[in-house]
């Protein structure tokens, strides 16, 4: 089972390498818009959340809390991708609070302990 989990958290990772990065290369371009990667890596890290938390045998316990908040952002994020991924121009706003939760997400998996 450990193995399991080490899989699905490297791509967890990858998710977010996805959504980030997807994020950082349209907002560099001065394109705003939400593309494949940025849709694939909020999938990816949603459904690996879910499997992650997961009911698997572990040394820790997991933080009901932390996973109801990181759970609700990844949610939330996945929500707004899909929702504007069709069109050709996105409000900045929008975009930028796509970018803020991913890293707002990753802070919470990283700091709250």
């Amino acid at each position: 089972m450990e193995a399991l989990r080490r899989i699905l958290l490297f791509v967890h990772l990858i998710g977010f390498a996805l959504l980030f990065g997807g994020v950082v290369v349209q907002y560099l371009s001065g394109r705003i818009r939400i593309n494949t990667a940025m849709l694939a890596g909020s999938a990816v890290q949603l459904l690996t959340g879910v499997a992650l938390a997961a009911p698997f045998k572990r040394e820790v316990d997991l933080d009901p809390a932390k996973l109801a908040v990181k759970g609700v952002l990844a949610l939330l994020i996945f929500i707004m991708v899909w929702v504007v991924r069709k069109k050709e121009s996105v409000a900045t706003g929008h975009f930028l609070a796509i970018g803020g939760m991913t890293l707002i997400n990753a802070g919470v998996a990283t700091f709250w302990h």
